[in-house]
């Protein structure tokens, strides 16, 4: 028998006790979080109304929009209630299915943008046999994976951290339910979970990057063969906005949890979580819209249907 009393909610440290910093991190993450589900929901609605865009790309597009914005409402309002006075505590299961729902979206994100890849591969490389390759039922099957893989991992990453037993503390030095702070609140042995996450984590990041890499290895090869500079300036286009989503996203992955528990400081990871969790799902958008004409002839419809309307009703 333990003489131990198990933590049934947690207290989220947040980002800062410096209440001069609270209410201006309050107002920025607020405008952050408006920007992110104004942009991901933009893009989800322009590519479902414009039937130029019902194309592979933009239907893995808009699904990565839906991602981003799954993660992003799962941590962000919890972060911008908890710099309100009083607001810091989450129960143990509301913890729980904090860190399921994100490591999920989180996990889905890293396939999707494998796909992406392939899809982009497919289109430079062998144009002629697009149609063909990048079917109705294969991008379909790409999708539901990534979504199955995410949340079939993430649930191991939940089952596997809460099956410990948490008796040290009851604050989180963190904004919001991850895995390495709450390994640090355990008071069982975290080995052989610190192995699952860094073990499964590792594989699907690897993973990726060698589907994405082995993708753009083939598509620079095929740009370089291409006599037309105006050819290679069309087929580099299409790819560079899913190159800086990847840079940026697997930089701020890798630096979080693919090193050592030891390695980990909790300053410099809560500056890459706010980065990943509330930034990069707001740039996406961004991203794609500001570098694809395709997207700012939709965008710019969209609003000529819009002031349209708006001179009929009134």
């Amino acid at each position: 028998m333990k003489n131990n009393t198990e933590v049934t909610m947690f207290i989220l440290a947040g980002l800062t006790d410096d209440p001069d910093l609270q209410i201006p991190l309050f107002i920025l993450f607020l405008l952050i979080y408006l920007s992110t589900v104004l942009g991901n929901l933009g893009m989800i609605g322009l590519i479902l109304l414009d039937s130029h865009l019902h194309t592979p790309m933009y239907f893995f597009l808009s699904h990565l929009s839906l991602v981003d914005l799954g993660y992003c409402s799962t941590v962000t309002p919890k972060v911008i209630s908890g710099l309100l006075p009083r607001d810091k505590i989450i129960s143990h299961n509301a913890c729980g299915t904090q860190l399921f729902f994100f490591g999920g979206f989180i996990i889905t994100e890293v396939f999707l943008l494998s796909s992406m890849a392939y899809d982009r591969y497919a289109a430079v490389c062998k144009p002629l046999h697009y149609t063909t390759t990048m079917t109705t039922n294969n991008w379909t099957c790409l999708t539901i994976g990534s979504y199955v893989c995410g949340f079939l991992n993430s649930s191991i990453h939940t089952g596997n951290v809460f099956r410990l037993s948490f008796c040290k503390s009851n604050v989180i030095d963190h904004f919001f339910c991850d895995a390495p702070p709450l390994l640090a609140l355990s008071c069982s042995d975290t080995y052989i979970c610190e192995i699952v996450i860094f073990s499964l984590g590792g594989f699907n990041v690897i993973f990726s990057i060698v589907v994405i890499s082995i993708s753009y290895l083939f598509i620079f090869i095929t740009i370089l063969r291409m006599r037309s500079s105006g050819g290679r300036q069309k087929a580099f286009s299409t790819c560079a906005s899913h190159l800086t989503a990847v840079s940026i996203f697997y930089g701020t992955v890798i630096f979080m949890y693919l090193q050592p528990s030891s390695s980990h400081s909790m300053g410099s990871d809560k500056m890459a979580s706010v980065f990943y969790t509330m930034v990069i799902p707001m740039l996406n958008p961004l991203v794609y819209s500001l570098r694809n004409k395709e997207v700012k002839g939709a965008f710019q419809k969209a609003v000529g249907r819009a002031k349209s309307t708006m001179k009929f009703i009134f």
